[in-house]
């Protein structure tokens, strides 16, 4: 059986007192992921200043955000602000398959909101249901690490 093919990749997390989200067209896939192989889960890093430090400079060198079409992070309290530009992205994308990756301990909400606005061309997942090595996972480290990196420029 063929691998679901989609056309954007939403992916939402939270670090702390952060959220964040990607937006990923699939066009730019191919592109993207020899660019993040360098990326690794934050919380099993034990050298996490030298991560920061060096995968800073691989987010620059590699043009990362040149292929994500969308990205936000801000902090938790501004939740519903984060929610509300993916489900405009969307209704705007109706036609598209979407495949998004949320938090584990916002799934359920998260997915009954898609519910909400049809969403039969949505297929969302708990991050910790990301096959680890997947293209999906792969991504999801690259907004971790945007993640706990906004989270430390703020610890300062």
């Amino acid at each position: 059986m063929k691998k679901q093919e989609f056309d954007y990749y939403i992916f939402i997390d939270y670090s702390e007192s952060f959220i964040g989200y990607l937006i990923i067209n699939k066009d730019k896939l191919t592109e993207l992921i020899p660019r993040i192989s360098k990326f690794n889960h934050y919380n099993k890093l034990k050298c996490k200043s030298a991560y920061v430090h060096s995968i800073k400079k691989v987010i620059d060198k590699n043009n990362i955000f040149l292929y994500i079409q969308k990205r936000k992070i801000m902090l938790t309290r501004d939740t519903p602000e984060i929610y509300s530009d993916i489900l405009e992205f969307l209704k705007k994308h109706d036609n598209c398959i979407i495949f998004i990756s949320i938090d584990n301990k916002q799934y359920s909400n998260f997915e009954r909101l898609v519910k909400f606005i049809d969403g039969r061309n949505i297929k969302v997942i708990k991050e910790s249901d990301l096959k680890k090595g997947s293209l999906e996972y792969k991504i999801s480290l690259v907004l971790d690490t945007l993640l706990n990196i906004e989270r430390l420029k703020h610890e300062i």
